[in-house]
């Protein structure tokens, strides 16, 4: 059994939590209220990360092991005070409202709907066409350790710091690791993308362990791939302080720089990170004063072109 439905104050508002004692992560018998205690306790990291982006929602009706909803259109339901955005796919002619955090309750309500992870856009609704912030993805190939992710991340932190750029490092949540830069909200996502292409050639030109071959069947197994189309439109990842739906409820953690060659990714989990949060606090929370111009980027992007260097194909809409 479940138990009866609660109802949790969240600030000025009331959110009803339907089948609190339902198992979603059963790897220590976590259940959805303790999902939601656990959103309320990074409240002011989760609404930072989220605040004003389109947000995609991967919900899980039944816990972790059961079956996985993509949802991208507000659940029916919803209270009147839960905001939405609507964004344009233009592949099908289509729009989505889709969920605009502006308050823990927004992000309680979710867990309601059974929602564990959030995927927040690179843009707000403000300037939905225009990215304002730069996600670098380190992303394994299969073969490839942790420990070669974290080489891979002193490098990216090398080639920002020449840049004159402030990255926020996060876990993933799987194997590997983000970084995120705030830029101002002056490009479309194309530039941005090509400035993310252009960076990671940087990196691969320093270290070998990157391989930026396009399809993914190719690259070295051994390898990791600097993810530069996470900045494409509509491509998302786990925000700071998301939960990974798998049963041992590991969390996407925002960690410093001369945390990477100890910070294990797996120790990070609904049960540890409050605790870290009320330590440390919202880590990635200077992040809106940090703005970098993507101007230098776009250069070496026209200085590689300039070298015959071909640019990706741009990824398709994932509407």
């Amino acid at each position: 059994m479940a138990g009866p439905a609660i109802e949790l104050e969240v600030g000025d508002r009331t959110v009803r939590l339907s089948n609190p004692d339902r198992v979603y992560f059963p790897a220590r018998g976590e259940t959805k209220l303790d999902l939601a205690r656990y959103y309320l306790a990074v409240s002011d990291g989760i609404v930072r990360a989220l605040r004003d982006r389109p947000c995609m929602l991967h919900r899980f009706p039944t816990g972790v092991t059961g079956e996985k909803v993509h949802q991208k259109r507000l659940p029916r339901g919803a209270p009147d005070w839960v905001e939405t955005v609507r964004v344009h796919f233009p592949r099908w002619n289509r729009t989505a409202d889709e969920l605009c955090v502006q308050h823990p309750a927004d992000v309680v309500w979710a867990v309601q709907m059974s929602t564990v992870e959030f995927h927040p856009w690179n843009s707000r609704r403000d300037h939905v066409e225009q990215p304002d912030e730069w996600r670098i993805d380190l992303d394994p190939m299969p073969d490839a350790s942790y420990d070669d992710v974290r080489r891979v991340a002193h490098v990216v932190h090398e080639v920002l710091d020449e840049l004159g750029a402030t990255g926020f490092p996060k876990t993933s949540g799987g194997s590997g690791m983000h970084v995120y830069v705030r830029v101002p909200p002056e490009h479309g996502f194309a530039d941005v993308r090509r400035s993310a292409h252009a960076f990671a050639r940087e990196v691969g030109r320093r270290c070998e362990l990157v391989d930026l071959t396009w399809w993914r069947k190719d690259r070295d197994p051994a390898s990791v791939f600097v993810d530069y189309n996470q900045n494409a439109r509509d491509h998302t990842i786990r925000s700071a302080y998301s939960v990974r739906g798998v049963p041992e409820a590991v969390v996407s953690t925002p960690i410093r720089w001369d945390e990477i060659d100890d910070a294990d990714p797996r120790d990070f989990t609904i049960a540890t990170v409050p605790a870290r949060f009320a330590e440390l606090g919202d880590l990635h929370a200077g992040i809106d004063d940090a703005v970098f111009s993507l101007a230098p980027l776009l250069e070496w992007a026209d200085r590689d072109a300039h070298e015959g260097v071909e640019e990706p194909p741009e990824p398709p809409d994932l509407d």
